[in-house]
């Protein structure tokens, strides 16, 4: 069938992205000054403004990264229902409450080691670590968030934050785990988020050659107790997804295009405004290979195009 014709192409193009289709990602600082960072970041006392320019535009989502000044070995502040996450969460509820607010769920912004966990000596402290996030994930439930997104990748934790949230009254929050693929692709944020760990190792995360782990991880993810899977980085998971479909994965499934892909795909030019059109239509591809949201730095500017 000819298909050159301009209104048969129109006809036959598919599902079209959408602003509903996109969740913006929030880094957080405290202070007012703009630091010089990879990544654009907001204060609490910007955050409505965004909301509602998110809101205003079919954005029905964010994801807020939030750590700490003040850290330590056991990331104490955490859990701080003080902390820069909690009154994240706070401004945006208060703002737009019909947003729906996930959160990163992690130690790594709140260690001074910035790794993913909490270590006994030189070793991996699982069941501290555990507890930490279990404890993490209320104090965000309690502020407001809807989905609390547990990073470590650490078997087990996923079914210790279920165990906290239920017995903690919080049995409608769900739980978003990252399935993380190590990659290259995370150094814009962890210099503007300060959360560079101190190890090279990255134990927990999934070698990229490493496909069938990456399906077995995700499908024990929800067997742990995982609402939904976030998959890391979006454009490097592509596969993985697909076979979470194929392999019968009852969670819906969202990408993550993290910071490496939205610094080459939307590159700023000179007076900071950023070509996006590079990444809508990686964007685009993801929601055709089965994407139920994607997460993005570019969910605002994406927006204004569509």
């Amino acid at each position: 069938m000819p298909v050159h014709r301009p209104a048969v192409r129109h006809f036959l193009a598919g599902p079209s992205l959408t602003p509903a289709d996109l969740s913006m990602v929030l880094l957080v600082r405290e202070d007012d000054g703009q630091p010089d960072c990879p990544l654009p970041t907001v204060t609490v006392r910007e955050i409505p403004k965004t909301v509602r320019e998110m809101a205003s535009l079919g954005i029905r989502s964010v994801k807020i990264f939030a750590g700490s000044r003040m850290r330590d070995d056991r990331a104490s502040q955490a859990t701080s229902p003080h902390s820069l996450m909690v009154r994240s969460i706070k401004a945006v509820k208060g703002e737009e409450p019909e947003v729906a607010v996930m959160t990163e769920t992690c130690v790594c912004s709140h260690t001074n080691s910035g790794e993913c966990y909490l270590a006994d000596g030189h070793r991996v402290d699982v069941a501290a670590t555990g507890e930490a996030l279990a404890a993490q994930a209320v104090t965000q439930a309690e502020a407001g968030a809807d989905i609390v997104g547990p990073a470590s990748m650490i078997p087990g934790t996923i079914r210790a934050v279920r165990a906290a949230l239920d017995e903690s009254g919080h049995l409608d929050v769900s739980i978003m785990p990252h399935l993380i693929f190590d990659s290259s692709l995370y150094e814009g944020y962890r210099a503007t988020m300060g959360a560079a760990p101190a190890s090279e190792t990255r134990a927990f995360q999934i070698a990229p050659r490493q496909a069938d782990q990456a399906v077995r991880a995700g499908l024990d993810m929800v067997a742990e107790g995982a609402d939904l899977l976030l998959l890391e980085p979006a454009l490097f998971t592509v596969d993985t997804m697909i076979r979470l479909r194929e392999a019968g994965c009852p969670a819906p499934l969202m990408p993550f295009s993290v910071s490496g892909e939205y610094n080459r795909l939307a590159p700023a030019g000179e007076d900071g405004t950023r070509d996006v059109r590079p990444l809508m239509e990686a964007l685009t591809m993801l929601k055709r290979s089965g994407a139920d949201r994607v997460i993005t730095y570019g969910a605002v500017e994406i927006a204004r195009v569509i």
